[in-house]
């Protein structure tokens, strides 16, 4: 019998529907500890998948006992320097809340380059001047970029940068999963 080596594609589920409630509620409970709980908070969930999960925080800070926390879409495609093309300003970033003074939170599913965060400060930047500005992310699989580091993680996943991750969500994709998808080196 000859061992078999990994020659094709594969993909590892990383995180189930039950470990993603678990890392999502140990997420919220950190969040009100470090904030002294909840009052002139704002989650900022990055499209696609970032504004999902910010939903999710906000209700599972709210099943601990705390207000529901407000959250807002963030569309950061126009700030986005590795995307060819023209940079401009999305002009519906202008109906959005004064964020002016408020702890926001960004959240988003995967932290890797740093290049998304970046575009999310520069976005938040035209909803007003924050107090204080923190990020969150269900997945840090390293390979920064840019010198950003999250405040609340739910999974360090190291990777090679021929992996990719891919975090399904049940408002998108149908079920709720974090997956690890890689191929030959």
């Amino acid at each position: 019998m000859t061992t078999a080596t990994r020659q094709g594609p594969y993909e590892k589920v990383i995180m189930t529907s039950e470990d993603l409630k678990r890392t999502l509620s140990r997420m919220a409970h950190q969040v009100i500890e470090t904030n002294r709980g909840t009052g002139n908070l704002l989650l900022s969930g990055i499209h696609t998948r970032g504004y999902p999960l910010a939903h999710r925080l906000a209700h599972k800070i709210a099943e601990l006992g705390d207000n529901l926390v407000p959250v807002e879409e963030l569309n950061i495609g126009p700030f986005r320097d590795d995307i060819a093309g023209q940079r401009f300003v999305d002009s519906s970033l202008d109906n959005k809340i004064d964020i002016t003074g408020k702890r926001v939170i960004i959240v988003d599913d995967v932290l890797f380059t740093g290049r998304s965060v970046r575009a999310a400060m520069d976005a938040l930047s035209i909803l007003g001047r924050p107090g204080y500005v923190e990020l969150a992310v269900l997945i840090d699989r390293g390979h920064r970029e840019l010198p950003i580091k999250p405040d609340y993680v739910g999974k360090n996943l190291p990777t090679s940068l021929y992996e990719r991750v891919y975090v399904r969500l049940v408002e998108i994709d149908g079920k709720d999963e974090v997956v690890i998808v890689g191929g030959a080196e």
